[in-house]
């Protein structure tokens, strides 16, 4: 075999530049490098890397396209199972899923199929009207005998309760097998988590606004602000439609009850994020939404929430920003490249570093965070070292704001006002393999099951409750 060539990565916008605004960071291929990095693809006879991605796209065929020069055919062939690829080529971590199965990663880089996914969707976009950038997949392209029986499927209507990823994949899917899908988001925007948790410079919002647009093309009805569990309850729903999937995500705060957190100054990253994303504080005075914070900022944390909380606090003028983290980088669940953003940026890290108090200022302010030394112990149930607090190790930390950004739990009115809903005890949905809840007709994904978790974990969940929720009305 013929020594393939090393991996093409997109070129990024330099630090001192990028630091001062909200645009995104990374550039994208340019055609000639999208096509030479397609070429490195050895189109396998078993492609692993379709068995790594949750949403089962056809890797190998859209690499095949993307050799030609073919954009528009590579698009569609992606979108025949994905409905968002701008998003997932931006936000997915491809590195522990289809890349992964890669087999130019056995001894060397895997193809950028992350990279190459944005690509073709930004593209498409850039390349053809709005209208035409939104159109559907041509029948040609669809699943054969996708809608051999739109008899059957006329009039039977599906609610889909949440318009996040796992909400907007169930409804595409469904709404591509022919059936009348109605989406019911709470907010005034829709996108869930796309539109409130992720900053700008890492998914930018026309982005997520094309991409639901695309899903409305297929015939998807959106209605916002209406909220499940109080403007409808799930029987409610039932009397109206002939099965219900909820995927409301997970809104509702963690912190870690150590004595200060009631300070001000001190957030939960939910909070934050959001003030910042969907009210725009990021563009203050313009839209008037401050969010005060100060020159010194702690962030509580190691995953890609941690990591969009700090790198907004430096971009909304903060003079140092630290990490607090009671692991190592090891262990830290955040995209590689994302810490790496974060370090070329000047966020410090403090590893093996747990906060166990809040201190103000005599305004009543946060204006210290007290921690603590760790060191890793045994590994625990997720199969990483357990840390272990070094007695005596204890110091300070000069902060202004503290953002919390230790995880999610799901906001709980659903599950309240449907008692026959079975739940965890921290409060997710219990769901069988096929996602189907407690409930026969009503399935649940993403956030709402599994806890915070990755964007594209939740359109898996989505996609298997289409392809369940399918089975199930046929049944």
């Amino acid at each position: 075999m013929a020594e393939k060539k090393q991996r093409l990565h997109m070129k990024e916008r330099s630090v001192a530049e990028r630091i001062r605004d909200f645009e995104e960071v990374p550039l994208g291929y340019t055609v000639e490098q999208a096509i030479e990095e397609a070429k490195r693809c050895l189109q396998c006879r078993d492609p692993k890397c379709v068995a790594g991605c949750p949403v089962e796209v056809d890797i190998p065929g859209f690499l095949k396209f993307v050799v030609k020069g073919d954009f528009d055919s590579a698009v569609k062939k992606i979108k025949e199972t994905n409905s968002l690829p701008a998003i997932c080529g931006r936000v997915c971590p491809q590195e522990d899923q289809c890349e992964m199965k890669c087999i130019l990663g056995i001894k060397g880089q895997p193809v950028g199929i992350g990279n190459l996914e944005r690509f073709v969707a930004d593209y498409e976009r850039e390349s053809t009207s709005p209208a035409g950038a939104n159109r559907p997949p041509s029948p040609s392209t669809m699943e054969r005998g996708m809608n051999s029986d739109e008899s059957r499927k006329k009039g039977v209507r599906i609610a889909i309760v949440g318009s996040g990823p796992a909400g907007l994949t169930c409804a595409g899917d469904l709404a591509r097998l022919g059936y009348q899908v109605t989406m019911f988001e709470s907010l005034h925007v829709t996108g869930g988590v796309l539109s409130y948790g992720i900053p700008e410079f890492r998914l930018p919002k026309k982005i997520v606004n094309l991409e639901i647009d695309y899903v409305k093309s297929l015939g998807v009805q959106i209605n916002s602000d209406v909220l499940i569990g109080n403007t409808y309850s799930i029987d409610e729903l039932l009397k109206e439609y002939q099965a219900v999937f909820i995927g409301s995500g997970a809104g509702a705060p963690k912190f870690m009850n150590i004595a200060g957190e009631n300070l001000d100054g001190v957030y939960s990253a939910n909070e934050y994020l959001f003030r910042v994303n969907m009210m725009k504080a990021w563009k203050f005075p313009d839209y008037l939404t401050p969010v005060k914070i100060g020159p010194r900022v702690a962030v509580v944390g190691g995953g890609n929430v941690a990591m969009d909380a700090a790198r907004v606090s430096l971009r909304l003028g903060a003079d140092e920003v630290y990490i607090i983290y009671r692991r190592t980088e090891k262990e830290m669940p955040a995209r590689k490249e994302e810490i790496k953003r974060a370090e070329e940026e000047g966020i410090v890290f403090k590893y093996l570093t747990l906060p166990v108090k809040y201190l103000p200022n005599s305004d009543g302010w946060v204006s210290e965070v007290e921690c603590i030394q760790m060191e890793l112990g045994e590994p625990d149930a997720s199969g990483r070292r357990r840390p272990v607090e070094i007695a005596g190790s204890n110091f300070r930390i000069p902060i202004n704001a503290a953002i919390v950004a230790i995880g999610n739990s799901p906001n709980p009115l659903i599950q309240h006002r449907t008692p026959e809903l079975k739940t965890e005890k921290w409060g997710g949905i219990i769901v069988a393999q096929d996602q189907m809840t407690s409930i026969p007709g009503v399935y649940a994904g993403g956030d709402i099951v599994r806890g915070a978790a990755t964007v594209i974990s939740a359109m898996g969940d989505g996609k298997r409750a289409a392809r369940a929720i399918d089975a199930f009305l046929r049944r």
